[in-house]
């Protein structure tokens, strides 16, 4: 088993295992998400244009125990290989312990398990890596404040869940662009709070900072279903978008809607669908033996209203 990262933008090799005859369970840590929506139709498609090959999709509704459940339901059921989207990266150990147990092969997808580098042989992860995405929103964020004449800023942050991995670096990540000096302008956080990756609790928690009345010049959202909250709660409250920048990270549809109107100024593209196909394609691969690296990287990318149409269609 191979343990080097690789960069990844498609997956050719997906198409040469519809010969197989497999069945391959996928837990999802939540079905109403938009990102993870895009990644769950993902590995569906691809799954039924595949002769052969058989996807089996729960949702774990945001509950551990279910999820893990589900896995252990997966091994009794004798299916092929196993992909997890997992509700809490801090507790994805019992979930490998359970399919090594079994021998089953185990993918994860899109959220880095806590045990990441102490996967078994039979075990991998394919997602982005974190590092690049809330440092491509900071730097383009602080780009946007610099372009409009601003040699300081005061900001606000919101968190995806705090016991998610995707959310921990990527606020360390704008923690880290400030601290190095990457940022062109100054930078004040005002405050930082989670909103649990969801539109309406973003729009809530804005609600309640914008009745703190302080002046802020800038929102940086670990995901777009925050940014679009708060930029509800903004425009709620009378605040002229084209007077404070918002960021956020996946570039869904209507995120990218949000940016053709004006509304959002930054989002990064992470690849659902390319996860999907890259879990679904390691999953079948493991299952038959076959060497997969234990940690498959598909790149972020910066999108902006330069080039958000190269997007569209993309998510």
């Amino acid at each position: 088993m191979k343990k080097t990262l690789i960069a990844a933008t498609a997956f050719a090799s997906l198409m040469g295992t519809s010969a197989m005859s497999e069945t391959i369970g996928v837990s999802m840590a939540l079905f109403d998400d938009n990102f993870l929506t895009v990644l769950r139709n993902g590995m569906i498609e691809q799954a039924g244009s595949m002769e052969g090959v058989e996807i089996q999709v729960e949702d774990a509704q945001n509950d551990v125990a279910k999820q893990l459940d589900q896995i252990n339901n997966f091994v009794a059921s004798g299916v092929d290989a196993i992909i997890v989207n997992p509700v809490d990266t801090s507790a994805t150990e019992a979930m490998t312990a359970a399919a090594e147990a079994a021998g089953v092969p185990l993918v994860y997808v899109n959220r880095q398990p806590i045990n990441v580098d102490t996967l078994p042989d039979n075990q991998a992860f394919v997602a982005s890596n974190e590092v690049e995405s809330g440092t491509l929103e900071t730097i383009q964020v602080c780009d946007q404040l610099k372009s409009e004449g601003k040699d300081s800023a005061r900001i606000y942050i919101m968190m995806g869940e705090l016991s998610n991995q995707a959310a921990v670096q990527r606020t360390a990540d704008i923690h880290d662009v400030i601290a190095a000096g990457k940022c062109a302008v100054e930078i004040e956080i005002i405050d930082e709070q989670t909103a649990n990756w969801s539109r309406d609790e973003a729009q809530d928690l804005m609600t309640n900072w914008l009745s703190a009345g302080e002046p802020f010049d800038a929102l940086i959202a670990n995901n777009d279903e925050m940014a679009l909250g708060a930029i509800q709660a903004m425009k709620a409250a009378g605040i002229a978008m084209d007077a404070v920048v918002v960021g956020g990270i996946d570039a869904t549809q209507d995120a990218l809607a949000a940016m053709a109107a004006g509304d959002l100024d930054v989002t990064v593209f992470q690849d659902a669908a390319g996860q999907g196909a890259g879990a679904l394609d390691a999953a079948l691969k493991l299952s038959k033996g076959e060497d997969v690296d234990q940690k498959v990287y598909i790149p972020f990318q910066l999108v902006t209203p330069d080039n958000m149409a190269d997007y569209t269609s993309k998510n």
